[in-house]
């Protein structure tokens, strides 16, 4: 909670309870849900928040870098509250986004430049598989 304090005070943005829930519910999943999903897990405690409040949150928070915007080609945007970056897999079949673990692909952006002439900034990698839930099924 200390870096969503520093960064927001750095920042000179305003810190408000419902920034800071959008953002502990981030940090306390390893699900990666899409603006209507923390909007219907926070709607219990924040009644009067509405979904447009949780899409400027999210928006505020992308923008400071505590958070990742995922778009894995559904039509939406999905929010990962590790905001170091790692690729997603997107199960096919059900949808389901997970991190990748253990793999690194910091080396890329190095990597691409002697194959471009571009100036590389960054990326985003994903992979599409079935989960194993979904393989079980088949």
């Amino acid at each position: 909670m200390d870096n969503i304090t520093s960064t927001f005070r750095e920042k000179k943005l305003k810190l408000t309870p419902q920034r800071i829930a959008v953002y502990k519910y981030l940090l306390s999943t390893k699900e990666h849900p899409s603006a209507e999903t923390i909007y219907k897990a926070l709607h219990e405690d924040y009644p009067t928040m509405s979904l447009a409040t949780i899409y400027k949150t999210l928006k505020t928070l992308v923008e400071v870098n505590l958070i990742q915007e995922i778009n894995v080609g559904e039509g939406n945007f999905r929010y990962d509250g590790n905001a170091i970056p790692h690729p997603h897999i997107q199960c096919l079949n059900c949808g389901k986004v997970d991190d990748i673990e253990g793999i690194s692909f910091s080396n890329l952006n190095e990597t691409v430049k002697d194959y471009t002439d571009y100036e590389v900034l960054s990326n985003k990698i994903y992979f599409y598989g079935l989960c194993c839930n979904c393989k079980e099924k088949a």
